[in-house]
């Protein structure tokens, strides 16, 4: 990210360029003056790695995470799952198929029915190869994390975006996402508190959620349109969360005013490519979630 902004300092957006600061240029000998010089509203779009750095390691593993956060990524994101005996775990899909690989007894058919020990038994690296081709992890395979693992693990040096999946489906996994925060410190104390992030595309989720604490900082996924005036939606969605997180494709120069009207970030997912950050950009975007944290990086960090 650029610098701060100093206090004597301002902001324009939408636009080519955001923060304005004072630099001292030795102009002649006899002339020496302060100016304004420009700095790109690239740097202030919040880089989010989704699934961390997904494009580079094995999605939601901790080898995923780290590369992320060697990239620069403001965030790395956590998808939860629920095990029947009352785990999180971090796992997008709600079956384990895709990427998980071990006893078949263990290792296929949905997280809700298996237990913690269970699930254990499956690591989610080999797929990454034989399915994606992606290259070899270094090291044992991994295990399916849990939330509290991901917690210990980078709770120190990162922020955290996450998610809740198919909560209809587990019921107690918001109280339990909030038990895990408290347990290691990461509860967040206010909406303007901003170390962990609270999504989902399930917004009786997210209400819940709200009416346990009001405080959160929750974000509405998105992945079409709402039915009838998009104004009127942005407002109620304003009513609980300080967000949304619209897939890439919703958003435009409409999308982004009804947001804004409401006083709402927008995150949209999942953008990987130069063409697709760059326009989300100039539409003033205030952050997005990417399987490729380098390439936004480079992106936000390039000379104007």
């Amino acid at each position: 990210m650029s610098a701060p902004c100093e206090p004597d300092c301002g902001r324009i957006r939408p636009g080519g360029f955001a923060f304005v600061r004072r630099t001292h240029l030795t102009i002649s000998a006899a002339a020496l003056s302060w100016v304004l010089v420009c700095l790109p509203v690239h740097g202030q779009v919040t880089t989010i790695a989704h699934r961390g750095a997904s494009g580079h390691a094995p999605e939601h593993t901790l080898a995923a995470y780290e590369r992320a956060l060697e990239m620069g990524a403001d965030y790395i994101e956590q998808d939860l799952q629920m095990t029947s005996d009352g785990t999180l775990v971090v796992l997008h899909d709600d079956e384990l198929d895709r990427t998980a690989r071990g006893p078949a007894a263990y290792c296929t058919g949905r997280v809700i029915d298996r237990t913690l020990n269970e699930i254990r038994e499956c690591e989610i690296s080999s797929w990454w190869t034989s399915s994606v081709g992606g290259e070899p992890i270094s090291g044992s395979p991994e295990r399916i994390p849990t939330l509290d693992d991901v917690l210990v693990r980078f709770g120190e040096r990162a922020r955290f975006y996450i998610e809740t999946k198919q909560p209809s489906e587990a019921p107690g996994m918001e109280q339990a996402l909030l038990e895990a925060l408290d347990r290691h410190g990461l509860r967040p104390t206010s909406r303007g508190d901003r170390r962990v992030l609270i999504q989902s595309f399930d917004p009786e989720s997210l209400q819940t959620l709200a009416e346990l604490d009001p405080g959160l900082p929750l974000v509405q996924l998105m992945g079409r349109l709402p039915d009838g005036d998009l104004d009127a939606a942005m407002a109620r969605i304003a009513g609980y969360a300080i967000g949304v997180g619209p897939s890439r494709r919703l958003v435009d120069e409409s999308f982004m005013a009804a947001a804004q009207r409401h006083g709402l970030i927008v995150h949209p997912y999942t953008v990987n490519s130069a063409q697709d950050m760059e326009r989300l950009i100039d539409l003033g975007v205030d952050g997005m979630f990417t399987n490729w944290p380098d390439r936004l990086r480079a992106l936000l960090t390039r000379e104007p």
